[in-house]
């Protein structure tokens, strides 16, 4: 591996730390008492200015900044919370005859990026900036390469931000320590899973785990990603969805389960897709998709609320409200609101007849749930910015669905639109088995004639409904759409720690 100056010079700094007798990168525990956005935010004053608490306090963080004046300097330390300036004195860190810890560690062999500890009291400078006086300093971690660092000129401008995407989600242990400001995405995505949990739990659900490594790819139309058992030599699938077995679960006699899940799917990336994302599905007895619509809406109500201390979201030009009730309009009439077209009781022929007018994309592998879906999602699904449960699908589209209990031809489903983009997906779950096994077969002439997101036909799943199914409600809600809604974010990137990338070149 080639070095750089920088990286060179930083190993020498290392050698020359474990030369004075310090290990570089020690193992025992550093006891932090307070966080820097703590202290800035709860320092108090007497009346003459000087602070009046947080007279011993600990910290341990990076050190992003130093400004040396011959015995004493002036220091940045960045921990999980913020930034706070330090100030260290030689006399007070190294008060014997050794000065070393000052003239050497600190003011040499230190580089932007260290973590160090400090314990000291917290005073405001003569210029009032809230600072730590050190009293101790305590080496904890050699930081080998140099973290990019933004200049700023006489004027203000700043450069050499990292700022570039590829290297930011490539290097977010970079992005989020150079740019701290993005962890609040992280910290809203944390709350809003935690909120969702209380509220699902308080609903009186239980939450499990299901399989990840399948051996049939079911609960959703999408491709999935093939692996291989090599034990059991049988090809395995990561899941595109959970939902039969937690349906399963329901069939086992549990009233009502959740799961927060990892969901894989082998298509396309782009701002609104990973193949890897989380969702939550939860599935209660004895409801059906109305029952589930009330609930959607207090959940997110309470959701959003939880994360944001208020319903309303900022999106683009866009004011979306959280607040219930959502509109409810059933599929073919947002069709007919937005192209003019009526599909009630259209044919497949008919259906590709309204696609080609509408200058839809069609192929001969789309059965007429695909059709349908094409057209909404052209010319409907963008227009719906507002919370919408679009409902009522036809039953080409919806093979794990209860057949409408009035409509013929439809199903009891409802999808929620905010933005333009489906947020959740719901069922009156199907729990006739001979019903579903007649899905899964229609699902295979679709593969047949090269549909690969066709679902799959699961014995054992009709099995299970076999010995008998309650009536029940189910619901997936896409968490990282979600988050961008509730964080501002335009790209799924953004809200995924770790998203897929291109091998590095």
């Amino acid at each position: 591996m080639e070095l750089t100056d920088q990286e060179i010079t930083r190993r020498e700094n290392l050698a020359k730390i474990r030369a004075l007798g310090i290990d570089p990168f020690p193992a025992a525990l550093f006891p932090v008492t307070h966080l820097a956005a703590d202290i800035l935010s709860s320092v108090e004053t007497d009346e003459e200015g000087k602070v009046t608490n947080f007279q011993e306090v600990t910290l341990a963080g990076r050190v992003m900044s130093q400004r040396i004046m011959g015995k004493a300097a002036f220091a940045n330390l960045q921990d999980s919370s913020g930034r706070i300036q330090l100030y260290v004195s030689r006399d007070d860190i190294a008060p014997g005859e050794d000065k070393s810890l000052y003239n050497d560690l600190f003011k040499k062999y230190l580089d932007l990026g260290d973590f160090i500890g400090v314990r000291g009291f917290v005073f405001k400078t003569r210029t009032g900036e809230i600072s730590v006086h050190v009293q101790e300093l305590t080496f904890l971690g050699k930081s080998l390469r140099p973290l990019p660092t933004p200049k700023r000129d006489d004027e203000g401008h700043v450069y050499d931000e990292f700022k570039d995407p590829e290297l930011r989600y490539r290097m977010r242990y970079v992005d989020l320590t150079v740019n701290p400001q993005y962890k609040e995405i992280f910290r809203k995505r944390s709350r809003l899973i935690t909120s969702m949990r209380q509220f699902l739990d308080d609903l009186g659900l239980m939450e499990v785990e299901t399989p990840i490594l399948q051996p049939i790819h079911g609960g959703a139309a999408a491709r999935p990603f093939r692996t291989h058992h090599n034990t059991l030599d049988v090809p395995m699938y990561l899941r595109i969805a959970n939902e039969l077995y937690l349906k399963r679960l329901i069939v086992a006699g549990f009233d009502g389960v959740y799961e927060f899940a990892k969901m894989f799917r082998n298509e396309g990336m782009d701002r609104t897709h990973n193949p890897e994302f989380t969702a939550v599905e939860f599935y209660v007895a004895y409801k059906d998709y109305n029952w589930m619509m009330d609930t959607c809406e207090q959940l997110l109500e309470h959701a959003v609320q939880s994360v944001n201390g208020t319903t309303k979201v900022k999106a683009g030009e866009h004011e979306i409200d959280f607040r219930g009730p959502y509109r409810r309009l059933t599929m073919a009439d947002a069709i007919r609101e937005h192209t003019g077209e009526n599909i009630d009781g259209a044919d497949e022929n008919e259906l590709r007849a309204i696609a080609k007018r509408l200058h839809v994309h069609v192929d001969n592998t789309m059965g007429r749930g695909k059709l349908v879906d094409e057209i909404f999602g052209e010319h409907v699904e963008a227009k719906l910015i507002q919370p919408t449960f679009i409902t009522d699908y036809p039953v080409e589209m919806s093979p794990l669905t209860k057949k409408h209990r009035s409509k013929k031809g439809l199903v009891e489903r409802f999808e929620l639109i905010v933005n333009g983009k489906e947020i959740a997906n719901a069922y009156s779950e199907l729990n006739d088995p001979i019903d579903q096994r007649a899905r899964f077969e229609e699902q295979l002439e679709l593969a047949q004639r090269g549909d690969d997101e066709a679902m799959a036909t699961d014995e054992d799943f009709l099995r299970a409904l076999e010995y008998g199914m309650p009536p029940t409600a189910g619901i997936g809600i896409g968490i990282d759409r979600l988050v961008m809604l509730l964080t501002g974010q335009k790209s799924i990137q953004e809200v995924l720690f770790f998203p897929q990338m291109k091998p590095e070149k």
